[in-house]
């Protein structure tokens, strides 16, 4: 045993120097594989990522309950999902919210000004025409480009949108959107990480605080759902209350002053049953508002809070690989494929040109 570890370390070594013995080709690959580093490292552009960190409001009926705590509960006996409700749309489920379509879409209009240059423009603009992109994926750009703008030319001439379809443009501007976009929740702490990568540091920033407001707004949405159709239901129906009561009222005045020393029997009853109906009025009035308040208290006791732990902020280094890291890289590789070269493929490919 022993001496077959010893015969595989010489093996080793001695494959170790048989290429190094050959330096002129390490050094062409090495060299080439340098250059190949430099013009990809130059090519490829700079990221910056910009983050915000949320505490979101931990509710026994809402945001932050999770199965683990009702599981822990019930170790000791206590049963939680009689006495509370689970919502739809928890942390957990937060990173589907953004990449769904629908949500990154929605950002198009946001208003975004880059480092170098404060004019606004909409955040479709940056991400359609300020993206540099790599040599490489230019003939992929030149062939979405010429198929978006043939997509505009049939949409200027009149055609119907198909909501239920995408544009292949569209499709692969979510895609890319939702690839820069990162939702990380730590479940034991429910604490949210959002974070956007791009390659100007203030669009990030700009983007992440927009990504984190849209996300609280579109969970309030779903919380106060209930109550806010509640709420716009009772405002109808008391301000139709209030004009019922409001002619109720005018009708029983007038007959009352016309009829103010009238002693008629039927003049008394009709007075007050006019009386009774302005009054039952008054209180379904009174009723609707005091419903009104209620359903109005309840947006706001349903309202999500989010505590933010670290702001967005420009970052001032980027995020991506540095240029150093990818040459380096492409030297490592440069030395692998010498090794291969030199060890294996020189001979299969003399071998091959003899026969």
């Amino acid at each position: 045993m022993a001496e077959q570890k010893k015969s595989k370390e010489i093996d080793v070594l001695a494959m170790a120097m048989s290429v190094l013995e050959e330096r002129k080709t390490l050094a062409v690959f090495v060299i080439v594989a340098a250059v190949v580093g430099v013009i990809v490292a130059l090519a490829t552009p700079r990221t910056y990522r910009a983050q915000v960190v949320l505490a979101p409001e931990l509710s026994s009926g809402g945001i932050g309950l999770n199965n683990n705590m009702a599981d822990l509960a019930s170790t000791f006996g206590i049963n939680m999902s009689k006495n509370t409700t689970v919502d739809a749309i928890y942390p957990e489920i937060y990173p589907e919210i953004f990449s769904s379509t629908d949500f990154i879409k929605a950002l198009y209009d946001i208003k975004v000004r880059t480092k170098d240059d404060d004019t606004p423009r909409t955040f479709y603009y940056h991400m359609t025409k300020e993206q540099k992109a790599p040599f490489w994926t230019y003939p992929q750009s030149w062939i979405v480009k010429m198929m978006a703008k043939s997509q505009a030319d049939g949409n200027a001439k009149g055609n119907d949108v198909d909501h239920y379809r995408i544009s292949k443009q569209d499709a692969e501007l979510c895609e890319a959107i939702s690839g820069l976009i990162l939702c990380e929740v730590d479940k034991k702490t429910s604490v949210i990480t959002i974070s956007y990568t791009d390659q100007d540091p203030l669009v990030a920033s700009i983007m992440v605080d927009t990504l984190h407001n849209r996300l609280q707004e579109y969970i309030t949405a779903y919380r106060t759902k209930k109550a806010r159709a509640d709420y716009e239901f009772y405002k109808a129906q008391a301000a139709q209350m209030k004009r019922e009561y409001e002619r109720s009222r005018n009708y029983y005045v007038t007959f009352a002053d016309a009829n103010q020393e009238a002693q008629l029997e039927s003049v008394v009853r009709k007075t007050a049953e006019m009386e009774d109906d302005m009054q039952q009025k008054y209180d379904s009035y009174k009723n609707l508002l005091n419903s009104m308040r209620q359903a109005n208290a309840k947006i706001q006791e349903n309202t999500p809070a989010f505590t933010i732990i670290q702001r967005p902020m420009m970052p001032h280094r980027p995020s991506s690989r540095s240029r150093i890291q990818t040459v380096l890289i492409f030297i490592l590789l440069g030395v692998l494929a010498d090794s291969v070269w030199v060890l294996f493929l020189r001979k299969a490919v003399k071998t091959m040109r003899k026969q």
